[in-house]
């Protein structure tokens, strides 16, 4: 088994690319898939991030959405599978659903809903009762729907082990396919990262290592790859290596309310409905920016302004979107925003002509 272990999601990538430029036939072989001819590791790949709250990735190259990385982040802790809460964010997230109402899949509503039970509550009970446990198994994977499922969305990530060692919560998640690029070092390192910043701040833990485990780990063979195959291994950078600061800006300050407030936050979210309206709009409600409704820091501080810059972005006012973006108290995603942003700006004006 290929193992890549690397201090956060940044170098991991680095470390991938390297790999899949490698010898054919010794790391990958090709590989045909239902979305073309993809580049997958001969054997299974576990990527090991030792700084996991490092989730931003800063790849001008590989171009990741913050914004919807983030925001899809919160919508899984609140148990969501309202597909309607993502395309604001992206679009593309429709070709997914079978219904065009939900997403099969969803992680965060079968950790929380799909079972008859908060998988979530449960794995916190479990790991607070007896901290030398090896039974906690948090459950994505569902045999009978799941396994042979014409489904559009079939889970990749099929479950997740958390344990408590050297008094830090360390996370191991499976996944049966992973495609580099666009999963395990694009939304799944931000995604699980977050759950298990939750959770070990419910046990009042440090956050340990996260293992992701993939089991057809791959580079599908198309214009993203493109772009970042010819990157020096050390062209990539990482802005966390010289400037972030350690501790991160902390995602939870009250665990007890903290999976509410993502409840609220996601139901608030645009589309949402104007009273007397039966048709959901384009516009969030009215409270929805109201920072004093949270007592967990990271909506005010973060989620808030990153939704109000992205919205003025959406509607071409940058200066009012850079002018949220200032507000934005965690570094990282303030600086992952603004150059994703920037770099719209720029295509923007000099498609209708006006950058000189």
């Amino acid at each position: 088994m290929k193992v890549i272990s690397a201090r956060n999601v940044n170098r991991a990538m680095q470390l991938g690319i390297d790999f899949f430029r490698g010898p054919e036939s010794v790391n990958y072989r090709k590989q045909e898939s239902r979305n073309g001819m993809t580049r997958e590791a001969i054997t299974p790949v576990t990527t090991v991030y030792q700084k996991p709250w490092e989730r931003v990735l800063f790849s001008a190259e590989r171009d990741a959405n913050p914004f919807f990385h983030l925001f899809e982040s919160i919508w899984m802790l609140a148990g969501s599978n309202d597909l309607s809460k993502l395309l604001y964010f992206n679009s593309g997230m429709a070709q997914f659903s079978d219904d065009n109402q939900t997403l099969n899949g969803a992680y965060g509503h079968r950790w929380r809903n799909r079972f008859d039970r908060d998988q979530l509550t449960q794995v916190i009970v479990m790991l607070s009762e007896d901290p030398d446990t090896r039974r906690v198994v948090l459950q994505m994977w569902d045999p009978f729907a799941d396994l042979d499922s014409p489904s559009k969305d079939i889970p990749c990530n099929t479950n997740i082990y958390f344990k408590i060692r050297d008094n830090k919560l360390q996370m191991t998640v499976c996944n049966r396919s992973n495609d580099m690029l666009w999963g395990a070092y694009g939304a799944n390192a931000v995604h699980m990262s977050v759950l298990q910043e939750y959770i070990a701040a419910s046990l009042e833990l440090e956050m340990g290592p996260y293992y992701q485990v993939s089991d057809s780990f791959h580079v599908y063979e198309n214009n993203v790859w493109d772009k970042v195959k010819d990157i020096p291994i050390e062209g990539l950078g990482s802005w966390y290596t010289n400037t972030y600061p350690d501790p991160h800006y902390p995602l939870v300050n009250d665990p007890a309310t903290f999976l509410k407030e993502c409840e609220d936050f996601i139901r608030k979210a645009l589309p949402t409905r104007e009273a007397g309206k039966p048709e959901p709009v384009d516009k969030f409600s009215y409270d929805f920016f109201d920072g004093d409704k949270y007592t967990n820091t990271f909506f005010p501080d973060v989620m808030l302004p990153m939704v109000a810059s992205y919205k003025a972005h959406k509607e071409r006012d940058y200066k009012d979107a850079y002018a949220h973006l200032a507000t934005i108290k965690a570094e990282d995603w303030q600086q992952a925003c603004f150059h994703w942003i920037k770099r719209r700006q720029i295509k923007w004006e000099i498609k209708n002509a006006t950058r000189s």
